[in-house]
């Protein structure tokens, strides 16, 4: 890529502490090192000089920007320049800083300099006043270095030495077991897998594990941990209702996509842009699920174009910093304070995702909202194998009864002559016809609602067919169908509508309805027994509202009736939609249709009183036709092929949903926005692009965001900004696995952030990481066999002092396991974890009441009772608004915007959680249970269950304490049996009717004590 260096340079912030840490890291050596802008300069001048003479022209004093080199350096109307490089006493901006009585910055400000930053400023006026443009927008270089020493510990080792520092001695072989588990899989290893590292003593015994750890399914899970936290994935929409959305076979997706060892630009590609590759498949759909992960609003009345605007902001936002380390999101009101980033920039960037179809809920504001889950368009059926051949079976079903359709079809032309005497006789003789509306399957097309289930119990034959509806409600309930395409019916004088009932004498309904709808309206009603029924009730009968008596008898088939005259419906009237109605009870529903004194329609016998010789081919036609409809057997077929049609649909609507992009054809106007304003259209209108200082998509047309992702995964060569986006990733896993990223602030690379403390390395691992094909697990590989990944945590005095944050790495990193693995941790220890991967999220136990406020609707939270509850976290549901108690105590993010670090604290609320939380407890138990099954004394159980938690045998003085501890739990429960009952009630897993439950109780302090020991939740 290529900068342009006439950009605005501006500084980093860098905190108190990071900065005094990295000023002790100079050689000491050296008396007077070279001054660097970016790491000495622009630090000084974010601090204490931007806010005066920056870039924000309306704050700007003295018509001075500092971050111009080309003002600074060239001549003013009031005389000297600010900087004559090379010359310190010759610059204006020297005399300033150091004039004793009206010193720069004013003392107003509140903002003085010290004299080591003064230091810094004139011995950089003396080295030339440098504007070196910001690393982070330069590609990586390739060190010049040897080759040999290119590895990860020769530059690490080679900064330790410049400071007078060793690496850490090496962890201990069950230390560093650990902390590949945890850091790989998240999930601590096993006794069996610690005893098995321990005796292989070959030279590659840790190449082996970490090789397993990559394979295992595992990988993908804990992975994903990290990914899902940038993209902000979180199971509900966020905003107002939070109401759920489908989005979890996203989550199943990018748990894959580590598995399989997707290429990481193929992984941005699919996720960006995948809608938009030829012929994508189902998987490259789901992974633009990606592009819907984003807060929404279902509450009535909101302003389209505000969300318009704030969706797009939200998008520039996670899109910059997922991949770019980038805070493009800061330019939506005015161009970027401290980075080169300009308010066109942001909504350039943003027209990249104008044409995502997503807006139907903010055009529809009120559909689905008092519903759930909340209807965001467009979604898409998922399916597998087995649903696909599943799916087959019933295409072959179908084509078979079809084909016999087509067959008893063909023999009806040589019945006709025959077919045509018979139906001039029913007529001369004044016989009825019963033309079938449903029965056995519902075949008439159209829409429905309602439970249209086809089923047949024992005890009840059915009236018609095989098969009956059974409808049972405490209250009202109702199945219809209407703007039927199959099916209609147009009533002759006389015509009947019946349908079949069976009324069981133990719950028999209060009231029965049948109604019609005829072009839309409903209002054609006859209604049984009592007035339950609201819809259309009338306190007099009325043409539209008929009562009809009493409910028929129980125990038995009844067919109700009622004349279409009776409820308004005149001959000649077409009727596209009939509703069975009841209230309370159970109602058995068969056979229903008309019943009309007119064996055939009047164009059949008009068409019948026509010479055979006149008829014309449409007449014909009608004839053939009607003979068709008419037919038994065709009948029958018909409706199993209805009836198949019905079950694949089930299975089909049984298939989950995922949020899926797709793309509109016209995408939607953006405009730059003065200051953000979304009322104010007086902007631009802009096309998609990148940032202009980097560079210019090389696109015929307009660009596309596949334009945009290819742009953030090609080398800077082909116009890319790859190196960027492979630096920003490789920072993430490196802080990942060694505690601190090699630049410290992972979340942003601009100028605000801290710059890399071992940026030749950064460079090699980026540029390597691209050279690889984007092998993320090839990365992860490396940098765990590295020495410098395999040191102690264990830290001295001496490193405390001089890099407190670990920004050298002269030793590993400590820390608390993320909250999902905390979880997974005591699930895994106690035997209760279900460590099958992917399906929809589940929802652990949590505290009654905690969803009260949550509203609109209003939701009570249904915990899983099987033991899909004992899954692992990262499947936990994520309500953004209320997250899971235990995931917040334990920091875990709400994922409204993206994370690209997780805060760590440790407070009361963490150690109440792992003492009291269900699951934690069910978990304490199901471990004593599993400790009480091992036969030994005492302290041989003892030994077992402190290697399963924390892989090593206790000492003489755990063993003491836990020993103390369990002759309390029985003299506790001996007095208290009752105490040990409601203790070992916690939970759904099932007790071993085998054990004493006062002995289980009491091993259940003893476990709650060993999930709870540091040990175990840390990662050393």
């Amino acid at each position: 890529m290529t900068v342009r260096l006439s950009i605005a340079i501006t500084s980093t912030v860098l905190a108190t502490a990071g900065t005094a840490a990295l000023r002790t890291f100079e050689p000491a050596t050296t008396t007077n090192p070279p001054v660097d802008f970016g790491q000495d300069v622009q630090p000084i001048l974010s601090q204490h000089c931007i806010a005066c003479h920056g870039p924000v022209e309306a704050d700007r004093k003295a018509n001075l920007n500092l971050l111009d080199r080309a003002t600074v350096v060239g001549e003013r109307e009031a005389g000297a320049s600010v900087i004559v490089p090379g010359n310190r006493s010759d610059s204006e901006l020297w005399l300033r800083i150091t004039d004793p009585d009206d010193p720069m910055p004013p003392t107003s400000a509140h903002k003085p300099l010290t004299a080591e930053q003064v230091d810094i400023l004139g011995r950089w006026i003396d080295q030339g006043a440098d504007y070196t443009p910001h690393w982070a927008f330069q590609p990586p270089t390739r060190s010049a270095r040897p080759a040999d020493q290119r590895t990860i510990d020769a530059f690490i080792r080679e900064r330790l030495a410049r400071e007078g520092l060793a690496p850490s001695e090496p962890a201990d072989r069950i230390t560093l077991l650990r902390r590949a588990c945890f850091d790989l899989t998240g999930l601590p290893p096993s006794p069996a897998e610690a005893d098995a590292f321990l005796a292989d003593q070959s030279p590659d015994a840790f190449a082996r594990v970490v090789d397993r750890l990559l394979d295992s399914p595992h990988f993908g899970e804990r992975m994903a941990m990290f990914w899902l936290d940038l993209v902000r994935y979180a199971d509900t929409v966020g905003y107002h209702g939070d109401q759920d959305h489908n989005a979890w076979p996203y989550r199943d997706w990018v748990i894959e996509a580590f598995n399989s060892n997707m290429p990481f630009d193929q992984f941005t590609i699919e996720q960006l842009a995948g809608d938009l590759l030829e012929n994508p498949t189902q998987s490259q759909l789901i992974a633009t699920c990606y592009n819907r992960l984003l807060q929404t609003s279902h509450e009535g009345g909101v302003q389209l174009k505000e969300y318009r605007a704030i969706y797009m902001a939200d998008r520039v936002r996670n899109v910059s910093e997922t991949w770019m380390g980038a805070t493009i999101g800061c330019a939506q009101c005015h161009d970027h304070k401290y980075d080169p980033y300009t308010a066109r920039d942001f909504h350039t960037f943003g027209a990249f995702f104008a044409d995502i179809d997503d807006e139907e809920h903010l055009r529809n504001q009120y559909g689905g909202l008092n519903t759930l889950p909340t209807r965001r368009t467009p979604e898409m059926r998922v399916t597998d194998d087995a649903a696909r051949a599943v799916d087959q079976r019933f295409v072959e079903r179908i084509e078979a009864a079809q084909s016999q359709i087509d067959t008893r079809t063909a023999e009806l032309d040589s019945e006709q002559s025959d077919w045509l005497i018979e139906l001039q006789a029913r007529i001369e003789r004044g016989d009825v016809r019963e033309q079938t509306w449903v029965d056995d399957a519902l075949d008439t097309g159209g829409e429905a609602s309602g439970d249209w289930s086809f089923l047949r119990e024992p005890g009840i034959e059915p009236r018609s067919g095989e098969t009956y509806r059974r409808q049972s409600s405490q209250g009202l309930v109702q199945h219809y169908t209407h703007r039927t395409d199959r099916k209609t019916i147009t009533v002759n004088d006389g015509d009947i509508l019946f349908a079949w009932v069976y009324l069981p004498a133990d719950n028999p309904p209060t009231a029965l309805m049948l109604q019609c709808n005829t072009a839309g309206n409903w209002e054609h009603r006859a209604v049984w027994g009592s007035d339950d029924i609201p819809y259309g009730r009338r306190a007099e009968a009325s043409p539209a509202y008929r009562r009809m008596g009493a409910l028929p008898e129980t125990g038995t088939w009844s067919r109700l009736e009622v004349p279409f005259e009776r409820i308004g419906l005149a001959p000649g009237t077409v009727v596209s939609g009939i509703a069975f109605t009841q209230f309370g009870g159970t109602v058995y529903w068969d056979r229903s249709g008309v019943i009309s004194n007119q064996v055939a329609p009047t164009e059949i016998v008009t068409i019948l009183d026509t010479p055979e010789i006149q008829r014309t081919p449409e007449q014909l036609t009608q004839l053939a036709g009607f003979h068709a409809s008419q037919d038994p057997q065709l009948a029958d077929l018909r409706s199993q092929v209805a009836s198949i049609e019905q079950e694949r649909a089930r299975a089909e609507h049984r298939l989950p949903k995922v949020l899926y992009t797709r793309a509109m054809e016209t995408p939607r106007e953006v405009r730059i926005l003065p200051r953000g304003n979304w009322l104010d259209e007086s902007g631009e209108v802009v096309e998609p692009g990148v940032p202009e200082f980097l560079g210019a998509l090389q696109v015929d047309g307009r660009a596309s965001r596949l334009d945009l992702a290819r742009w953030l995964v090609e080398p800077e060569d082909r116009n890319g900004v790859g190196g960027m986006t492979a630096r920003v990733f490789v920072n993430r896993i490196w802080a990942m696995l060694f505690g601190e990223g090699l630049c410290p602030s992972v979340e942003d690379f601009g100028r605000q952030g801290l710059p890399p403390v071992h940026p030749e390395l950064l460079d090699q691992l980026a540029l390597d990481f691209m050279e690889s094909g984007w092998d993320i697990k090839a990365l992860v590989r490396r940098l765990v066999l590295c020495d410098t990944y395999r040191q102690s945590s264990l830290v001295d005095s001496r490193l405390q002092e001089i890099d407190p944050e670990n920004l050298l790495h002269a030793r590993q990193a400590r820390f608390r396991v993320p909250a999902e693995m905390v979880r997974d941790t005591m699930l895994r220890i106690s035997g209760l974890l279900v460590d099958r991967v992917g399906g929809p999220s589940v929802k652990p136990p949590q505290p009654a009441g905690y969803y009260r406020h949550l509203n609109f609707p209003k939701r009570r939270y249904q915990s899983d009772l099987n033991p899909e509850q004992w899954r692992r976290g990262v499947y936990v549901h994520w309500q953004r608004q209320f997250l899971h108690p235990m995931l917040r105590a334990f920091d875990a993010p709400t994922r409204e915007e993206c994370t690209a670090r997780r805060n760590e604290s440790n407070t009361p609320l963490a150690a109440l959680v792992l003492m009291n939380d269900p699951t934690y407890v069910e978990a304490a138990r199901a471990f004593a249970q599993r400790i009480l099954a091992v036969p030994g004394n005492d302290r041989e159980r003892m030994v077992m269950a402190m290697r399963r938690a924390v892989s090593r045998a206790p000492t003489g003085a755990e063993l003491n304490v836990l020993e103390t501890l369990l002759a309390q739990g029985r003299m506790q429960f001996a007095k208290d049996p009752d105490g040990a009952q409601a203790l070992l009630s916690i939970g759904a897993s099932p007790i071993d009717p085998n054990q004493d439950p006062l002995e289980l109780a009491a091993w259940t302090q003893v476990s709650r004590a060993m999930l709870n020991l540091h040990e175990t939740i840390t990662r050393e």
